[in-house]
């Protein structure tokens, strides 16, 4: 559904449906490329597309999984770190990779599903947020990331 088409709807319809446009970037920010031009590094830093996506996945995890339902990132099975959660293994393909994103963002879905906007949540290492905080802090990283995907897709297909 459209931005737009959600103008008058409640906020909580509005959030979602605004994290949901911000999370199909990453499914469409690998569309058509190789593996190769996905591992591609073309900045100092770990940053490829591949390596956003897994990111935005860790990302996910951290705000519903772990802040939601409090379970520990070891048990979750994401790093400690977010830079941690930019590293390539040898096995990850764009299609594990986008799967293990559609995965995370379906679970997200569900584990934010039964609370309202200022309900607390108690996983986070800040303390208890509102869920509204975890939806607006996860538009913050997609929107900042999904940036990021457009500029190296951009210099990937021009290449």
């Amino acid at each position: 559904m459209p931005t737009l088409d959600v103008l008058n709807h409640p906020f909580r319809e509005q959030f979602e449906v605004f994290l949901d446009e911000h999370r199909r970037v990453f499914e469409r920010c690998l569309e058509g490329l190789t593996e190769e031009q996905a591992r591609r590094s073309l900045v100092p830093s770990r940053t490829t597309l591949l390596g956003l996506v897994k990111h935005v996945t860790f990302v996910e995890k951290v705000w519903f999984d772990e802040a939601v339902t409090c379970r520990p990132r070891s048990e979750i099975g994401i790093p400690d770190t977010p830079d941690e959660s930019f590293v390539l293994d040898d096995e990850d393909t764009i299609a594990g990779v986008l799967q293990a994103h559609r995965e995370a963002c379906e679970a997200s879905r569900k584990a934010a599903s039964a609370l309202g906007l200022d309900d607390l949540v108690h996983g986070n290492r800040r303390g208890p947020l509102p869920l509204r905080w975890v939806y607006l802090h996860m538009l913050r990283e997609l929107a900042q990331h999904g940036g990021h995907a457009d500029i190296l897709r951009e210099q990937i297909l021009s290449a």
